[in-house]
Formats: structure tokens, sequence, C-alpha cells
């Protein structure tokens, strides 16, 4: 038994596989090198979820050594960040992601935070306008539903906070 399946598993892989494999993405990725890029993403976040933010934020810069225009590396680093209350870092990293990709969701939601977080009010509520309209508003809906009632009731404060100082009114 076991050598049959080491035998299957030597096995050439079919033509028609190799060519899907070799065969690049929309975003120009091999799906070798976007599988790499999950992987390095999930494990990341494992490594978050268990505490070890800055084990995570290694795997994430490691991979981007090899992919540095991820805007999906760098958004999760944005995001790690947030998270590790590295609001200045995570604003860089947000950034970052958005001169590769201006309507990706999970960046602006990273850096309305990280603004708001650093008392920037007026530009985060600018970016939670930006997030919660167009095609950045459809990838937060795809990429990350949950997090935009969460968006809502942070613009919903800002709003409150600025008409509360005099600064303006609700948008």
């Amino acid at each position: 038994m076991q050598a049959m399946t080491q035998a299957k598993s030597q096995a050439p892989m079919p033509v028609a596989a190799q060519a899907i494999q070799n065969e690049p993405l929309p975003n120009g990725l091999s799906v070798e090198a976007a599988l790499l890029l999950a992987q390095a993403r999930n494990m990341a976040f494992s490594e978050a979820a268990q505490g070890r933010i800055g084990s995570g934020l290694m795997v994430l810069q490691e991979a981007l050594e090899f992919e540095p225009m991820s805007h999906d590396l760098l958004s999760d680093m944005a995001a790690l960040l947030l998270s590790a209350g590295q609001m200045e870092h995570a604003q860089t990293a947000a950034e970052r992601a958005l001169a590769v990709q201006p309507d990706h969701g999970a960046s602006l939601y990273t850096l309305a935070f990280a603004l708001s977080g650093q008392g920037h009010v007026l530009r985060a509520r600018e970016t939670l306008q930006q997030l919660l309209s167009g095609a950045a508003l459809e990838s937060l809906q795809r990429e990350a539903p949950d997090l935009l009632p969460v968006a809502r009731n942070e613009l919903g404060r800002i709003n409150a906070l600025l008409v509360d100082v005099g600064i303006g009114r609700a948008a």
C-alpha cells in the first residue's frame, strides 16, 4: 500500500494541471506563488491569534521580501500592527497597501482606525466616508462584511464628537 502511495505521489503531473499551475492569475502571480502567499498570511494570523504578534509580523515581512507590492500582505501587516496598538506603523502599512490598491476596503478600515487612534479625527472621518461608498464598500462587503457595522459606528462616533466640539455638523 505504501509503495502505491509513493508511486502516485511521484507520478508526473498531467499536462493540463501543469498548465493551470503555471498560468498567471489576474493579479500576475502564479498559482504556486498565490498559494505560498496565502499560507504566509494564514501563518501570520495563526501566530497573532496565539499572542505572538511579533512572530506574525515577521512572517508577513519575510513574505513581503518576495512580493513587495502585495496589497493583501501589506493590509494584513497593517491589521496586525493596529491590533498591537502600533497606530503609526499601522497607518504606514495601510497607506502602502492603498498605494497599490486604492479602494481596498480592509486597508481603508485599518487606516481609519489607526488615524482615529492617533486623534486625527477629520482624516479618519474622511477615510471612513471613502470606505463606506463605491468600490471600497464593495471590497469590504466582499472580504470582511463583519467590519461594516463597526466602521459605521466609528463614523457615527466621530461625527458626534465633531458636532460636540463645534467643528462641524455630521456628514
